[in-house]
């Protein structure tokens, strides 16, 4: 990881905080690249998150400049405890859009076909209350399927874990981190056994 310079000193940071004010755009890009040292150790934090250091840190520096900008000195705290809730809260964020977009990935990924040639994924199987009695057997057919195919081609892990991942087996649905704290393992861990094991369903499915 590249190396910051040093942050400012209270009172460097007074000085550069009042030539803001008077709209000095120097001062300001000052605050934030002696700052990044801050954005780079809540980075840190989330390193286990699977996303690139240098992704974290470009994102945390998009709320360290959020937080420079808006940063008000009546606020009675230190500009960097203030920066360092926007860097975390954009971090956050992207997380969280991270995951989400993944699992809707996950649960579109084709895992096999039915006898017409129509492609199945896991959205197909998770079962709906508001369905007719036709479309209710095609899915039962289908969730059939899914769990012999898990039994046979999945080790117990990577079972358990797809099950909790998407309420299947009457499993409460769990996210990465959830899981990642059952198990003690990191959510990036759990990430490459869910990939694992949707590849594994995919070539059984093509096996047969």
């Amino acid at each position: 990881m590249q190396s910051f310079p040093q942050p400012p000193s209270a009172k460097e940071e007074k000085e550069y905080l009042k030539k803001c004010k008077e709209g000095d755009w120097q001062a300001r890009n000052q605050l934030i690249e002696r700052n990044m040292r801050l954005v780079a150790y809540i980075a840190k934090k989330y390193q286990q998150s699977g996303v690139e250091m240098e992704d974290l840190i470009s994102i945390g520096t998009i709320g360290l400049i959020k937080g420079v900008d808006s940063f008000r000195e009546d606020k009675k705290i230190r500009l960097a405890t203030y920066c360092a809730r926007c860097v975390e809260n954009e971090i956050l964020m992207y997380l969280r859009s991270v995951k989400k977009t993944a699992r809707d990935v996950y649960l579109f990924d084709t895992i096999g076909s039915d006898k017409e040639g129509n492609e199945i994924n896991l959205f197909d199987v998770l079962e709906y209350e508001e369905e007719d009695i036709a479309d209710r057997l095609t899915r039962k057919e289908h969730i059939g399927k899914l769990e012999q195919y898990m039994e046979q081609t999945l080790t117990p892990r990577e079972k358990e874990i797809l099950c909790l991942r998407y309420g299947i087996q009457a499993k409460e649905q769990k996210t990465q981190r959830e899981i990642a704290e059952i198990y003690q393992i990191s959510r990036s861990y759990v990430s490459r056994i869910e990939k694992k094991a949707l590849k594994k369903l995919r070539d059984r499915y093509e096996d047969e």
